[in-house]
């Protein structure tokens, strides 16, 4: 996986707005990496401020060679590329039954992960100390740069609280960022699953994120919105309570109190083998977010959608207009874990704008 000997050393690099949005260039460069001529052409820097940040971020274990251009003449440039064992982050995505923990290197590579089972009913503290057990015996070795943290909505991410997850009543108000902090010694980012999932699929499309929907269909139903080319969570984080839409007024009850919202109604047509009905609602309620939100392209995601992939895009797109793409979201099964240790690497590689929720601890951010 990879460890660093001097992980403050190397944050202390990232302190600058500058340096972190070279590195950033440098790992949507891949493999390949860029010279420096071209890192300056991408980031508005001058050649001479590029060449001092890659200098530095070289003598910080950060970037290393990847070759030379080929010559058109004059010297060939040198390549420049991301160090992605120089760091790593935990992605945590907490769903109703299960826990899945996932280290990520500094290019979102998953390096590992593991899935616990989560019993019924259990107590918020029975959810830290799964998701503390996971984490310890994952991280061994160091060079952690803190953990991102999935879980099921409603949620308040700037306060690191949960709040009415639907058949967790339990879970309601528990401080899960600052609780988790505390058992694992480590930062820790808390925001809804479909949002960092939102986060991991813009990040693996950066030069034209547009707006799109990420419609999660597992044990539960939400929405990740990218518009304008940054997730929105709304001022309370309420933004994306997709399933929550009432569709009919007659329908069955629901857990938040309500009738015929859409979850209900996805979740029973589901519950009752009845697939092509499942997929169809989710189309209308796709429908209104389009509508509603001007959404370029619909992304699916989750457990339920995955077991029949083909059924549920068909379903979504019958129900949309024929400029709206759908297709199931890059990723699949780890779209949601990926995205949550995006909840760390993000603000790191001078996306500043794409997380905007306080970890508890230090995790160190690029200066804004």
């Amino acid at each position: 996986m990879g460890s660093v000997s001097n992980l403050g050393a190397n944050l202390a690099a990232l302190r600058d707005h500058n340096a972190a949005v070279v590195l950033g260039l440098l790992r949507d460069a891949g493999e390949g990496g860029a010279s420096r001529a071209e890192l300056a052409a991408r980031s508005g820097l001058t050649p001479q401020a590029v060449s001092k940040i890659t200098a530095r971020l070289r003598a910080e274990g950060l970037a290393a060679e990847a070759g030379r251009r080929l010559s058109t003449g004059g010297k060939p440039a040198t390549a420049l590329r991301l160090v992605p064992g120089a760091g790593r982050a935990v992605g945590v995505h907490v769903e109703r039954d299960a826990v899945t923990v996932a280290v990520a290197d500094l290019a979102g590579a998953v390096v590992a992960a593991h899935t616990v089972a989560l019993a019924a009913g259990a107590t918020a503290e029975t959810l830290v100390g799964a998701v503390a057990g996971e984490v310890r015996a994952l991280v061994e070795g160091g060079g952690v740069l803190g953990v991102g943290v999935a879980a099921p909505g409603p949620l308040d991410h700037v306060g690191g609280v949960l709040r009415d997850v639907t058949g967790f009543p339990q879970w309601s108000g528990f401080p899960l960022r600052d609780a988790l902090a505390e058992r694992v010694g480590l930062p820790v980012v808390l925001d809804k699953d479909t949002n960092a999932a939102a986060l991991g699929l813009l990040r693996s499309a950066p030069r034209e994120p547009g707006s799109f929907a990420y419609l999660h269909l597992g044990t539960g139903l939400g929405a990740g919105l990218v518009l304008g080319g940054e997730v929105h969570r709304g001022a309370r984080t309420g933004a994306g309570e997709f399933g929550h839409q009432v569709l009919r007024l007659d329908g069955p009850p629901c857990p938040c109190g309500r009738r015929g919202c859409l979850e209900a109604l996805c979740l029973r047509a589901v519950a009752d083998g009845d697939t092509p009905l499942a997929a169809r609602l989710l189309g209308v309620g796709a429908a209104n977010l389009v509508q509603l939100l001007d959404i370029d392209r619909v992304l699916l995601g989750g457990r339920t959608v995955l077991a029949d992939p083909d059924r549920y895009v068909r379903g979504v797109r019958a129900e949309l207009p024929a400029s709206v793409p759908v297709a199931v979201a890059p990723g699949g099964e780890r779209a949601v874990v990926e995205g949550a240790a995006e909840l760390v690497l993000a603000p790191l590689f001078g996306a500043v704008r794409a997380v905007r929720a306080p970890a508890s601890g230090a995790l160190t951010r690029p200066a804004e």
